[in-house]
């Protein structure tokens, strides 16, 4: 048969596994939660994975603004209390997934940028200068809001995302979870004998033991990360007080002691975040379009996060409208996190994304307790310090898991392509090389030089260009995006390969019964915000 086309196969021959709309064996999926006592631990196992990232953030960026341990215990409230609210909104508002909602390192370097600038150079008092850089990128993520709230809520984005198929979802989806790979093993790395153990067992307790004990209950993988960062964390904490980092390096200390994040002596008992604690914002045209870039670089980003979270909660692929809603409420996140003073933007939090794919629980409800528990440790700050001066390294340990399993929940809408289709491979494989080698060189090139590739006077527009090319899912699902959609798709064959026929059906709120069952606003609000 001309072509390399197959003959239909006999009746003994293996067959392709059948593409499934949900995933399934997932345990509980968004509208059924597990037992109030199981809710609550896996809520709580939610709060400490993206307890890494909201003190990350803070540890790098406070000493560059000239804030003390105390400044950044109460950034790091901060960050936390804004979490919760956010991840509450998201979750009753927004998409209805269960997304937590946290800290963004894309709006890094745009906030790293706004520090590095001269305007701050003439005060000599480090906090009055801490203040002054934080006022700035207040008012540059208040302006920068905008852009999602505006993309979001006219439904703009509803209808670009209408064009997104199974084919160009694979990069963006799948690179949101591999393209964080500097946040894995290199980590790790750093204290090698605390971040390895960790990855070890926290590797057996989920993938093996429940093989070996039969329990029944799901205990060993659906409470893997609290075995193992409690087992690791007491490990860590014996080297400490052993002496075993006495003589090391300060790198070393930093990395590998228990006591060397220097919160919990630094955090107030009691203390309640409030918008503008740190003064009123002050605006700049060049930091607000620099965070504007860096906001629709998160939208691109949560765009692949939320599909990740909706498969892994085992729901249908989100309709357009309810994405666009989403990115609506997203743009209320970055906007509270300006009002309060957070130093960085917000977007869906990729670690707890990955934490569905292993307890295999994507109920809404834990999502919303662990939102709870956000709140209620920022709000006590010497308990929240306490978890938050878990070491980096068990926390990479954790990203190494977490993020491959986003990224495999990209590669999982293969199902729905033809992958014996050239176009389909060239798409593919183009998209996914340029969106690991560009960022790869626009970030080798910072590193080396202190500057991106982009370099003129106009530092605002230095940042416009650089930040998004160092994205690897913004720069893959871009090229991805791009070309599916301009390759000859006219052709009715190039559709079945593209494999936009499955999700045909989710173009529209009403085109699927289950969206409403997934996706309907509570208390009755679908009557008044009607989702098409």
């Amino acid at each position: 048969m001309a072509g390399g086309g197959a003959p239909a196969p006999k009746a003994d021959e293996p067959q392709p596994h059948p593409p499934k709309d949900q995933l399934p064996n997932i345990s509980y999926c968004i509208t059924s939660p597990p037992p109030w006592p199981e809710a609550i631990l896996l809520g709580f196992q939610h709060y400490l994975v993206m307890l890494g990232t909201t003190v990350l953030i803070p540890t790098a960026l406070v000493p560059q603004m000239g804030g003390g341990y105390e400044e950044k215990a109460k950034v790091v409230q901060t960050i936390l209390f804004v979490a919760g609210i956010n991840t509450l909104l998201q979750t009753l508002f927004g998409t209805r997934l269960p997304a937590v909602i946290g800290a963004s390192y894309t709006f890094v370097p745009t906030t790293i940028s706004i520090i590095l600038s001269g305007r701050f150079s003439d005060t000599s008092n480090p906090i009055e200068r801490f203040e002054r850089i934080m006022r700035a990128t207040q008012g540059a993520l208040i302006v920068a809001s905008t852009l999602q709230m505006i993309l979001g809520f006219s439904g703009l984005w509803r209808n670009v995302v209408r064009f997104l198929s199974p084919i160009s979802a694979v990069p963006l989806v799948g690179l949101v979870g591999f393209g964080l790979y500097e946040f894995g093993f290199p980590g790790v790395a750093k204290c090698i004998e605390i971040g390895l153990p960790e990855l070890l067992i926290l590797v057996f307790v989920s993938q093996y033991l429940p093989h070996v004990i039969k329990s029944g209950k799901n205990v060993f993988d659906r409470f893997a990360v609290i075995f193992a960062v409690v087992i690791v964390w007491i490990y860590a904490h014996l080297l400490t007080v052993g002496g075993a980092y006495n003589g090391a390096a300060p790198t070393t200390q930093t990395s590998c002691r228990t006591d060397r994040a220097g919160l919990v002596g630094a955090a107030p008992w009691i203390r309640v975040p409030w918008p503008f604690q740190w003064g009123a914002p002050s605006f700049d045209a060049g930091e607000a379009f620099a965070m504007m870039m860096a906001s629709f670089v998160a939208l691109v980003e949560s765009t692949g996060g939320f599909i990740s979270v909706s498969r892994y909660a085992s729901a249908t692929m989100l309709p357009p409208s309810i994405l666009s809603r989403g990115v609506g409420w997203q743009g209320v996140a970055i906007l509270i996190s300006g009002l309060f003073g957070t130093g960085t933007g917000s977007s869906v939090s990729i670690e707890n994304a990955g934490l569905l794919a292993l307890t295999r629980v994507g109920s809404r409800r834990v999502v919303q307790i662990a939102a709870g528990f956000m709140i209620f440790f920022s709000i006590l700050g010497k308990f929240g310090a306490v978890f938050a001066s878990i070491p980096a390294p068990i926390i990479a340990a954790l990203y190494c898991l977490f993020f491959a399993y986003v990224g495999a929940g990209g590669l999982s809408f293969l199902q729905f392509c033809n992958l014996n289709s050239f176009r389909t491979k060239f798409i593919l494989g183009f998209s996914v090389f340029l969106g690991l080698s560009i960022p790869q060189y626009f970030n080798e090139y910072t590193a080396i030089k202190g500057y991106g590739p982009v370099h003129t006077g106009g530092r605002w527009f230095n940042d416009m260009v650089n930040v998004p090319f160092s994205s690897e899912p913004f720069v893959a699902g871009m090229v991805a995006f791009f070309l599916d959609n301009t390759l000859h798709k006219k052709d009715s064959s190039i559709r079945k390969d593209r494999g936009k026929h499955w999700w045909d059906k989710f173009r529209s709120f009403k085109g699927d019964t289950r969206s409403e069952e997934f996706y309907s606003l509570p208390f009755n609000l679908n009557k008044y915000f009607p989702s098409v």
